[in-house]
């Protein structure tokens, strides 16, 4: 979410044209064979049924070995389908080997998805029947994940030697949806720091950092264990890297603190395709704006943990309740510290935001005006709680989470309306 001052290509299902192993020569000048000097060019031709079949089978037997490799801790095997004739690419394969392995993975599995349309650049370098496709990644972090998740990657292969070769992995990627390739361990060697139920992965030369992030997370997760009534284990990923593109496309404009977003929860789904929620909600990661991942602070997270804590709930709660209670959980958080207060915050609520409130904040409110919109989702918050009670307040948030706005007025006895009502003259 947003603090001031305190820190606060969408490509469709691309039709399936992959190469062919038969190869045809166009002339550059109509139909006339080309000059002298020019080099023909390879057109792919559209592979039968029978032959995309056969080249799925063989890529996913191929994709099958590497998950193996991977959780049994064979380089060889991973790196077996990789070109030895390409230095970086072996280099980049190995590093994601290594940097897989730190995850403790219970579970991994690879598969080829729909194929992308031959992609030029490749098909120029490898030939005509270079093979371009989404490959999903469906995998469970032990410890972290309830069941597996997955995301997608972009490979292309040829056939040789009577198999096939990856010889590319990144060419595809503007058809992959937009933050789910770029995961933490594509970049640099990573380091994984556990602290009970927390997972921080940072880059290899920060591991100070991660310990921090750690230490911080921890503390959070017990705030929320606190003041959200319902059971959570406290289970989470926190990604706190140094590049801007890891798991999101948020980090890519302004500077100082106070512009932007300083974290997000990133909600997991059983499947994912394009980018797409498929299925239900199962688990969180927590991304961290790259430029904050040194000075974070619990608050911050104490609300982004709130989200972990009620993702798998359901997804029809009203904005005003999603980021309302993260807001309740991190106020109180900060004042079980007899030395803290949020009576500034309070104050600006009650005299700048509450003479303005009429409906309930919706997606219009919190697009046009953030600040009001998250302080009077938090006042709406405080007056429930003090209405119904901790406990109370999660059993009608769970309830919002898995109906809707519809069933308010029973848990509550007040419409929407006259909720915002008695919010505007609530002194708290």
């Amino acid at each position: 979410m947003k603090y001031p001052k305190r820190l606060y290509a969408g490509v469709a299902a691309l039709a399936l044209a992959a190469s062919g192993a038969v190869v045809v020569v166009r002339g550059r000048h109509g139909g006339d064979a080309p000059p002298a000097g020019d080099a023909p060019a390879a057109v792919a031709v559209t592979p039968t049924v029978a032959q995309e079949t056969a080249r799925k089978k063989a890529v996913d037997v191929l994709l099958a070995a590497r998950s193996t490799a991977v959780l049994k801790g064979d380089l060889k095997g991973f790196l077996a389908a990789v070109d030895p004739k390409q230095p970086a690419l072996v280099a980049r394969q190995t590093l994601l080997f290594t940097n897989l392995r730190k995850f403790g993975l219970s579970s991994l599995k690879y598969y080829t998805a729909d194929a992308f349309r031959p992609i030029p650049g490749l098909v120029d370098k490898f030939g005509a029947a270079t093979f371009s496709t989404r490959v999903m990644m469906r995998y469970q972090l032990s410890g972290l994940d309830p069941q597996p998740v997955q995301t997608d990657l972009g490979y292309s292969f040829v056939p040789r030697s009577g198999g096939w070769v990856l010889v590319d992995d990144s060419a595809a990627d503007e058809y992959l949806s937009a933050d789910g390739h770029h995961q933490p361990w594509d970049f640099s060697e990573v380091v994984v720091v556990r602290r009970g139920s927390v997972a921080v992965v940072v880059d290899k030369k920060e591991a100070s950092i991660g310990t921090k992030v750690a230490q911080v997370a921890s503390k959070a997760v017990k705030s929320v264990q606190k003041h959200w009534k319902r059971p959570w284990n406290g289970a989470v990923l926190v990604v706190a890297m140094p590049q801007n593109s890891v798991m999101s496309t948020l980090w890519t404009s302004g500077s100082g603190e106070g512009w932007t977003i300083a974290a997000k929860a990133v909600t997991l789904f059983e499947g994912e395709q394009m980018g797409q929620p498929i299925g239900r909600p199962i688990g969180s990661r927590i991304v961290v704006n790259p430029a904050l991942r040194k000075k974070l602070d619990k608050d911050l997270l104490v609300h982004e943990m709130t989200h972990v804590a009620t993702a798998t709930l359901g997804l029809k709660a009203p904005i005003w309740a999603v980021e309302g209670l993260a807001e309740y959980v991190r106020c109180r958080s900060i004042e079980d510290d007899p030395h803290w207060s949020v009576d500034p915050y309070r104050k600006r609520v009650r005299s700048q935001y509450l003479p303005k409130l009429k409906t309930l904040p919706d997606r219009t409110t919190f697009d046009t005006n953030a600040d009001q919109a998250y302080g009077t989702s938090w006042w709406v918050v405080e007056y429930l709680a003090n209405k119904l009670g901790e406990k109370k307040l999660a059993t009608l948030y769970t309830d919002l989470a898995q109906h809707g706005q519809s069933v308010l007025q029973k848990d509550t006895g007040q419409t929407p309306t006259q909720l915002a009502t008695a919010t505007k003259t609530f002194k708290g």
